[in-house]
């Protein structure tokens, strides 16, 4: 618990944009070069998804309903990661949470933030 900081959630109207931002705390010791960093949204009734992933590499990946809308970054200097949103969409409304994913054989961690609501309505 605690170890990330998220920021960046707001209600937008439709064809808006929010960068959304997901910090890890100095307290957690979590250096997040070492992580595959992750994305995903819950609508209320719906099932939790991955909307977007960054490997240590760079590589990125995205769900289709937000490929040429989103885009997924890192800043490991500032052991950061971000979500830049275009091109809101009523459908994209959601709370939205950061994940870290490391596995050092046989101990995998698995970090969340907290998660920041979305809303884009008019």
């Amino acid at each position: 618990q605690g170890e990330f900081v998220e920021s960046g959630g707001d209600l937008v109207q439709p064809g808006g944009s929010l960068r959304l931002s997901c910090t890890a705390s100095a307290a957690s010791g979590i250096t997040l070069s070492l992580y595959d960093l992750n994305w995903f949204r819950q609508a209320p009734g719906n099932q939790r998804e991955l909307v977007a992933s960054i490997t240590t590499a760079g590589t990125t990946n995205y769900i289709d309903s937000v490929k040429g809308r989103f885009t997924i970054s890192r800043d490991n200097a500032k052991n950061t990661v971000y979500l830049q949103m275009n091109s809101l969409k009523v459908e994209d409304t959601a709370v939205y949470s950061c994940n870290a994913r490391h596995t050092i054989w046989p101990t995998h961690y698995n970090y969340w933030g907290q998660g920041t609501q979305v809303t884009v309505s008019s």
